[in-house]
């Protein structure tokens, strides 16, 4: 497989982090960091690129060429090399940390000798911490619940990871022409958005599947576990691997008599089985060939994978809203995007063709507002540089449409960024918090009330600012913020970048028993990041929401008099 720029850009990071680990120039640090910047912006992969290619970027010099060249033959660089010889591993591992830079790390691994992580967090239970200068009691906390997270996560991958591993998986049994039958199951089937374990059900004989499942590199020198899974009156036998070495992935044993009742009990979780299984009379009719059968049995439509949580199927079925649930093709547009006018890869026309060919009737530009900084958020006179830019693309691109929009930060008070004259220029505005994230539940439900109820705010931004494995997010009053948006006809964002899914879609039926729109966004920074709309959509329907409930399967007709409607 081909060196991403990102796995690139990764090493540049890593680099930098550990000279300034080692004290050492600033200037070759921050050349590092800003290559790293540019190289995950790049719309090429630097794999594919002549040398005369490479050295035409702008700000990559000799020196970074010949990183690149070496990194992308052998995954590593000299520089890096050396400095990863004299670090512990341990040191570099509390470099992943969230809330300690290198030189906080310096000073763990030189005052207090820490050299490990698992020391880390037993120096902390120990409240070893607090005696260094610039440490403190909070510090010492955010360092603590940072590592609790990250080892109660270590196990788990992202729903795209998963579902990558499992075609692979799929692809090959299907290649190698094994006997029998195989499909994804479990979380994985669900969408859930983290997987704990990759579940497949497979008709094939335990010997045929351990041969198979030997053959492959992802699972080379592994010894294979064997469990018994029960679930409901069945014992099911598995097989267990790490695909990598990292991955957990199990493997139903099953027959093709019976394939279509264990794909059901594989697939639904626990909840669900516990509503539905006493309604089916598995001895009355021995054997059912498929899924809809058992469903039909008991009356009742086929219930996709994605709903089968033990949740609120009943609720769905009984609003008689199972066969409406928002599917791709039902989106119109594309809101909550960005463009190299702030940290976006692509332009603004880059972005807003691409969206047009991809047969969508609108898109909604949303860069940065000035707060932050650190996207190169807009200042007033680039905004109105934009608009004009706007207005020509729209009688270009015509009946295409670009609607004039903008993520303003919510800032600590709960105000929107920019004054009224600037908010009131733009079609819509999608109000997001990206500073000041340590707050306590009071503290974020007040902030994010505020923005709601300023009368500019269309859309709330992924509401709780997670990030996935990474970054557990600001305790919020889901309720309350739900109630705030009925209140004031504001909408909310289903962010589909996997690495968000935000809002949860646990609260998805809470707000739409209050009639709250969700609109699901792909906070696309290139056009690439369009195809995330996939991921939102799977979420969406997992949660349950149904076409006529979701903003962005507005027409650009219904959705221009929307934004019209709510203009103050």
């Amino acid at each position: 497989m081909a060196v991403s720029n990102r796995q690139i850009a990764k090493a540049f990071r890593l680099a930098s982090q550990l000279m300034e680990l080692h004290n050492e120039n600033p200037f070759k640090i921050r050349s590092l960091q800003n290559a790293a910047f540019k190289i995950e912006k790049l719309g090429s992969p630097l794999s594919e690129m002549q040398l005369s290619e490479l050295s035409s970027l702008e700000g990559i010099g000799k020196g970074l060429q010949t990183k690149i060249t070496d990194y992308l033959v052998r995954e590593s660089f000299l520089e890096l090399d050396d400095y990863l010889s004299k670090t512990p591993v341990g040191v570099v591992d509390m470099l992943s940390i969230k809330g300690i830079g290198p030189k906080k790390v310096f000073q763990l691994w030189k005052e207090l000798e820490i050299e490990s992580v698992g020391e880390l967090l037993y120096a902390c239970n120990e409240n070893r911490l607090i005696a260094l200068k610039g440490f403190g009691d909070k510090t010492q906390k955010l360092i603590q619940s940072n590592i609790e997270f990250r080892l109660s996560n270590q196990s788990f991958c992202l729903y795209p990871v998963a579902e990558i591993v499992s075609n692979e998986i799929i692809s090959s049994f299907e290649k190698l022409s094994v006997k029998g039958k195989i499909s994804s199951t479990g979380e994985l089937r669900r969408k859930c958005e983290v997987i704990s374990v990759i579940d497949f059900l497979v008709s094939t004989n335990e010997n045929e599947l351990t041969e198979f499942l030997l053959k492959q590199d992802q699972f080379k020198d592994q010894k294979i576990k064997m469990q018994t899974v029960q679930l409901s009156d069945k014992q099911f036998q598995t097989l267990n691997l790490l695909y990598a070495d990292s991955i957990a992935v199990r493997f139903f044993l099953s027959s093709e008599e019976s394939y279509g009742v264990d794909l059901f009990l594989t697939s639904g979780s626990e909840d669900h089985l516990k509503i539905f299984l006493p309604k089916i009379n598995f001895l009355a009719v021995k054997q059912f060939k498929s899924e809809i059968e058992i469903y039909n049995s008991i009356e009742l439509d086929y219930i996709i994978p994605e709903l089968r949580e033990g949740k609120f199927e009943m609720d769905i079925i009984e609003k008689g809203k199972l066969n409406d649930l928002v599917e791709l093709k039902d989106l119109k547009g594309i809101l909550h995007n960005h463009s190299n006018y702030s940290d976006g890869n692509d332009s603004l026309r880059e972005m807003a063709v691409y969206c047009k060919e991809l047969g969508y009737e609108y898109f909604g530009i949303c860069d940065h507002s000035k707060s932050a900084f650190y996207a190169n958020g807009l200042r007033e006179e680039t905004i109105l540089k934009q608009h004009k830019e706007i207005d020509l693309l729209n009688k270009e691109l015509f009946p295409f449409r670009i609607f004039k929009g903008i993520e303003s930060d919510i800032l600590s008070s709960g105000e929107l960024d920019y004054e009224e004259n600037i908010l009131k220029s733009f079609d819509f505005i999608v109000a997001s918090i990206h500073s000041n994230l340590r707050m306590d539940i009071d503290k974020a439900t007040s902030r994010l009330i505020t923005a709601i109820e300023n009368p500019y705010t269309t859309i709330l931004g992924h509401p709780t600012g997670r990030l996935l494995l990474s970054r557990a997010g600001y305790p919020i009053d889901h309720q309350k913020i739900i109630d705030a948006c009925s209140a004031n006809n504001v909408v909310i964002e289903l962010n589909a970048n996997p690495y968000r899914l935000d809002i949860d879609w646990r609260w998805i039926q809470a707000a739409l028993s209050k009639n709250v729109k969700i609109s699901i966004n792909p906070d696309a920074h290139r056009k690439e990041g369009y195809h995330d709309m996939y991921y939102g959509v799977g979420i969406a329907r997992k949660g349950g929401l149904w076409k006529e409930m979701t903003f962005n399967a507005l027409s650009c007709n219904e959705i221009e008099k929307w934004f019209d409607d709510r203009k103050v």
